[in-house]
């Protein structure tokens, strides 16, 4: 009876000894992981903030500072499985097979990263460029490692994944630095087109949001001949920033110039001829 008591006392003395070093153990990578994730997060906001004050370049800065706290934390968890004891050897195996199944799983997040590096490589934009892509059209913020996000002028946020950018048609209308804004307008037939050209050009002329400098100069063409009007374009060139003041605002300039002149909208027409 005895000798099956002692047995059992072992045993639970065993159990109980590992169970308390392992304990230990686990509280002691638990502790780690928080702290080392807390003192991460501080290194890439200074990082960060180094960035800023050395001015690199924007479309950089988010890829760079997600690689580099992806690098960290992987550092962190090698570190912490030394804590818990596990072999090196065994830890890189099970790294590798799990990095094997997150790449199967993840098979077209890992072309979102492909198409992202080409975007910082090929730079056909960069942060701050006004683009049309995918739908969307506005202002890119970010260029991330999975994802672009672009803002609109509505101030809605497209989040689009890179490979969707590099695989369609990417329009950036900033690369040159001006747009031109093509504003159509109609008058009857019969009025004076000079003179409706003259008005608008004034007020192209007058505008401070419209380029000036002679190669990009606002002109006014006879577009087309429709079939009830006489349809002309104003021509002006802006910024990017400006696209919209113009587009909206020197458009309703037009409207009201022309009225004021007694330039009155064009209305359908109809030849009728009476025979005997």
């Amino acid at each position: 009876m005895d000798t099956i008591t002692n047995s059992f006392q072992s045993f639970y003395d065993s159990i109980s000894s590992g169970l308390g070093n392992w304990g230990l153990q686990l509280l002691g990578a638990i502790g780690a992981l928080i702290i080392g994730l807390w003192i991460i997060r501080i290194v890439i906001k200074a990082i960060s903030k180094v960035f800023e004050k050395r001015t690199i370049d924007e479309t950089l800065q988010p890829f760079l500072l997600t690689t580099l706290g992806f690098l960290l934390k992987l550092l962190l968890i090698i570190s912490i499985a030394g804590i818990v004891g596990l072999p090196m050897a065994s830890f890189a195996a099970l790294l590798a097979g799990v990095g094997v199944a997150i790449g199967a799983a993840f098979n077209g997040s890992l072309g979102h990263v492909a198409s992202g590096i080409m975007l910082l490589i090929f730079r056909p934009f960069k942060v701050g460029d006004l683009i049309k892509t995918n739908g969307a059209f506005g202002f890119v913020k970010e260029i991330s490692v999975f994802v672009t996000v672009i803002e609109t002028f509505q101030n809605e946020t497209e989040i689009i994944p890179n490979s969707s950018i590099t695989s369609n048609k990417i329009t950036n209308l900033t690369k040159v630095g001006s747009l031109r804004v093509d504003m159509p307008f109609a008058i009857r037939y019969g009025s004076d087109i000079k003179k409706a050209k003259e008005i608008v050009l004034d007020v192209l002329k007058n505008d401070k949001n419209v380029i000036q400098e002679a190669a990009k100069a606002p002109r006014v063409a006879v577009n087309n001949l429709g079939n009830n009007s006489i349809e002309l374009l104003a021509l002006p060139y802006v910024k990017c920033e400006n696209y919209w003041d113009v587009y909206w605002d020197t458009r309703q300039q037009i409207v009201e110039a022309l009225t004021s002149a007694n330039f009155e909208a064009p209305l359908p027409q109809r030849v009728v001829t009476i025979t005997k």
